[in-house]
């Protein structure tokens, strides 16, 4: 096989993938091969991995053999580096973990696993997860778009290492946007699930905001991956209804004519989107009005004065208990030389929280997203913009600045559609349906009823097989 075609692997759907090795047409040991030489190729510019291991990873693939029956064996992956991967340092991007080692394998983990996936290396992200960019202090992930340019964040490590063909598939998670984010930057399909869809064991019993998932370049790939991931497992705090049939199976079925709403207005007063994200909305409401859906547009009572500062509470929270576990893992408490100062700013700001505010913050904002799903339940689907901004130049988010709380406003500018669905826990999927003059992707969210990625995925493929993306290759890569 030469070269080229073995770079085109890294851009081939994971089901053919797991068919060429199932059928033997290309071992799993070629596949593992492939990804860590393309990483040797091109992570020296771009920096998304954090740790590689190819030794280990061919010894995995050189176990799968041909007519292996888990769905996806052999096929390479890459985790995003704040899951635990038993015998991988797990760093969070913060200097009090550099040197720990995980001796269990998180909820996701184990589930790519059992189905076959091989692990290469693990990705980078911001300091313990904050920022839309994936600029810690280790390293700063680039764009194969345009290398001055961030992947997003905080799943960026992830988002360059699949826009670039460094792997097919990569894991990522999303407490504010952090998976679309990235999808949006890169070029790829990005869904965050229904909140409880996909365990957070075994450490968590749930979470208010946070869920894992992949960025890959197809819906049915991602909805493949959503079978795979979706599930309860034992001790779960919450969990979200069952399917009635498998993601697969109900992403090729035609959804009917649904109601569509497209919202341009962001729900942050203060964020002044980019024309061509409001245009590609809209031409996106265009096309599935050319595919018979109803649609209009409207303008959501999300822009409350109150979203910013509760959603704030909810997440600094989830920040500081992660800071303070590293203090744990590390050996010692956190001091702020240990860390950027932003996430010394949240960490010491929700010390001298009381428990009260606390929980205060998170009954206020369970009551005010109450009313915003009342209010989205008039449509089947929302489309919105991706982002407020063009992917941001390298350094534009500093969580070193003077005004760390600045830095973190900033990013909320930037990335004004997406948290609001952490916090109402609905599915939300990121789609990058068109391409700037600027050579840079321009994605756009849709954003369907709780529970209902079934319809959401629907509504992707129609889209993808009516706009198809994926013939679109970034020069890095």
């Amino acid at each position: 096989m030469t070269t080229a075609a073995q770079a085109d692997l890294m851009f081939r759907p994971v089901t053919d993938l797991a068919g060429l090795v199932r059928r033997g047409r290309v071992s799993a040991r070629e596949l593992a091969e492939t990804a860590v030489r393309r990483i040797e190729e091109l992570d020296g510019r771009l920096q998304a991995f954090v740790d590689v291991d190819g030794d280990r990873a061919l010894a995995a693939a050189g176990e799968i053999a041909p007519g292996d029956p888990r769905p996806f064996a052999g096929v390479p992956i890459a985790i995003k580096n704040n899951r635990a991967v038993r015998g991988w340092r797990l760093t969070h991007a913060c200097d009090l973990l550099q040197d720990f080692v995980a001796d269990f394998d998180h909820n996701v983990v184990k589930r790519f696993k059992e189905a076959g996936f091989v692990i290469v290396g693990t990705t980078n992200l911001p300091e313990y997860g904050i920022l839309p960019v994936s600029e810690p202090r280790q390293k700063s992930t680039r764009n194969p778009w345009d290398p001055e340019r961030t992947p997003g964040g905080s799943s960026g490590g992830s988002g360059a290492a699949v826009a670039s063909g460094m792997v097919p598939i990569a894991h990522a998670n999303d407490g504010g946007g952090s998976t679309r984010i990235p999808a949006a930057c890169c070029g790829l399909v990005g869904l965050k699930p229904q909140r409880g869809r996909i365990s957070l064991g075994p450490e968590l019993g749930d979470h208010p905001l946070v869920t894992d998932g992949v960025l890959t370049r197809t819906v049915a790939e991602t909805a493949e991956l959503l079978d795979v991931l979706g599930g309860y497992e034992i001790g779960d705090a919450t969990w979200a209804p069952d399917p009635t049939e498998p993601y697969a199976t109900a992403a090729r079925r035609e959804p009917g004519r649904l109601r569509v709403a497209v919202a341009v207005s962001p729900p942050l007063p203060d964020a002044e989107v980019d024309p061509s994200y409001v245009d590609a909305a809209r031409r996106t409401g265009e096309l599935l009005a050319s595919l018979g859906h109803e649609v209009e547009e409207t303008t959501p009572p999300w822009a409350d004065e109150r979203l910013l500062p509760l959603f704030s509470a909810e997440f600094m929270s989830a920040i500081a208990l992660g800071v303070s576990w590293s203090g744990v893992a590390g050996g010692r408490d956190p001091r702020p030389e240990d860390m950027q100062r932003l996430s010394w700013a949240i960490y010491d700001r929700v010390r001298s929280t009381s428990a009260l505010e606390v929980a205060g913050a998170h009954a206020q904002l369970q009551f005010s997203m109450r009313r915003l799903i009342e209010a989205l339940d008039a449509f089947d689907i929302v489309v919105t913009p991706a982002l407020a901004q063009r992917p941001l130049p390298l350094g534009t988010l500093d969580a070193d600045a003077e005004d760390p709380f600045a830095t973190f406003a900033a990013s909320g500018r930037f990335t004004p559609f997406t948290a609001a669905f952490n916090a109402t826990g609905q599915p939300a999927l990121m789609l990058p349906l068109f391409h700037g003059d600027d050579g840079l992707p321009t994605a756009v969210q849709l954003v369907a009823r709780p529970a209902r990625e079934d319809v959401l995925l629907q509504v992707g493929a129609q889209l993808e097989a009516a706009h198809p993306w994926t013939d679109r290759r970034p020069p890095a890569g």
